[in-house]
């Protein structure tokens, strides 16, 4: 059964990455896609991958950095395209300084771009799929999200905020036909790290050894869509690092001794 076929899903963050990984797994179920990012040639690159796999595809030109425009883009995308019926809110930007060190701008634009364009997004896309009494919003969170790491503060906050707003609309719309999945990554292999950025907001520019040996993207897509299709409430993806979820939440000393010791890049 190809229960995604017909959907017009919304994949933020979809010109490299988990984005462009993800687009390519919900291409071959002849989905139509709305890619969005920063990057238009990249875009047109995915966009053409896609359509060869069999989709219809969308690409918007949008800065996550600037959620205040956010409402008039999904507002002129929506009209084009049609219903959305899966958002994947993937877009967002990791960090590797101390908080001690690390500019107030850069903390502002972390969450600017992970926890309020998301939200954002969301809501613009949210009253449409409450009238239809349908719809799945995917949100990339990450392992962060359920406990912090040293040289993530901001990104901490940002992925902790994920986790606090969509619980919220999970609980609200349960009745409504919206459902709800927080996917939290662990290592996957991505530039995540090589953009990540540092105390004043420069991208760091080499890739963290867990990165380097993390998941492959399309292993990580595959999970997320059978997540999606199962309708879980949270996905955790990756390899060991998965444990300190559960190290946390029983041995909360250890793990906090742990993370002043663990190299965490």
């Amino acid at each position: 059964m190809n229960e995604f076929k017909g959907n017009t899903v919304w994949i933020t963050g979809g010109s490299s990455g988990l984005g462009e990984a993800m687009a390519k797994a919900f291409a071959a179920h002849q989905t139509t896609l709305i890619l969005s990012g920063r990057n238009e040639q990249a875009l047109h690159d995915v966009k053409h991958s896609c359509e060869l796999l069999g989709a219809k595809v969308f690409i918007v030109v949008m800065d996550m950095n600037k959620p205040e425009e956010i409402f008039n883009i999904a507002s002129q995308v929506t009209q084009l395209s049609g219903p959305v019926d899966i958002l994947v809110n993937n877009a967002g930007i990791s960090q590797r300084s101390v908080a001690a060190h690390t500019a107030f701008a850069v903390d502002q634009m972390i969450i600017r771009v992970n926890l309020l364009a998301t939200i954002a997004l969301t809501k613009a896309l949210l009253p449409a799929m409450l009238l239809r009494k349908s719809g799945k919003i995917v949100v990339i969170s990450s392992l962060v999200g359920k406990f912090a790491t040293p040289l993530r503060s901001a990104y901490a906050a940002s992925k902790h905020g994920l986790h606090g707003f969509f619980d919220a609309l999970r609980a609200e719309t349960y009745d409504q036909g919206i459902k709800v999945t927080l996917i939290c990554p662990g290592f996957i292999h991505t530039n995540i790290s090589v953009n990540a950025l540092i105390n004043d907001g420069e991208k760091q520019n080499k890739m963290d050894d867990a990165q380097a040996n993390g998941m492959e993207p399309a292993v990580f897509a595959r999970k997320v869509l059978s997540a999606v299709a199962r309708g879980k409430r949270e996905s955790y993806i990756g390899g060991r690092e998965i444990l300190g979820i559960y190290i946390s939440r029983w041995f909360p000393g250890i793990f906090a001794r742990m993370m002043r010791t663990q190299k965490v890049t």
